[in-house]
């Protein structure tokens, strides 16, 4: 109980940043599919679609993180729409899609592109960018996990299962 007021405070703010990052992602990777779209320069097949997937991740993360923290604000006790196991599951999804589209363009980058030695990607320096907002929203989402998961457990001792809230009826 003791945590609930944090919980209170740190979900806007934890969903808050994943949402900047999102929008973040969101517009490198619109920018690098509409140039791609435009232009045709990608270096790959490989490198336009997984810039494609980056962009599904962000709309994703960003309209459903947006619709978690308004049911959040809502209703932060009494909904299952903002229940542990709500946001288990979406949160869940949400760390493969990032876990995929991380590693993918990790993978497709090489770990990361030094701009002034190569010069087999057009948009070098965004693709750097693409990989690194990757990164963060991955870490941002895992930490929402385990915060998650350490409130179900509280959740689950304290009666309430995980269809109860993050945060207990008592406050």
């Amino acid at each position: 109980m003791g945590y609930d007021n944090h919980v209170r405070r740190g979900h806007p703010v934890t969903f808050g940043l994943i949402i900047l990052f999102g929008i973040i992602e969101l517009s490198l990777s619109a920018w690098l599919v509409s140039k791609f779209n435009k232009h045709h320069n990608y270096s790959s097949f490989t490198e336009r679609d997984r810039v494609r997937f980056t962009l599904f991740a962000s709309i994703w993360t960003v309209v459903f993180s947006a619709l978690m923290l308004i049911l959040f604000a809502h209703s932060a006790t009494g909904s299952v729409l903002t229940s542990v196991l709500a946001h288990l599951v979406f949160l869940g999804f949400t760390w493969l899609i990032w876990t995929a589209a991380a590693a993918a363009v990790t993978e497709m980058l090489g770990g990361g592109l030094n701009c002034k030695l190569q010069d087999a990607f057009v948009y070098c320096n965004q693709l750097n960018a693409l990989e690194a907002f990757a990164w963060l929203e991955w870490i941002m989402v895992t930490f929402a996990i385990i915060v998650v998961l350490i409130r179900g457990i509280s959740a689950a001792r304290r009666g309430d299962g995980y269809r109860g809230g993050l945060v207990s009826h008592t406050v």
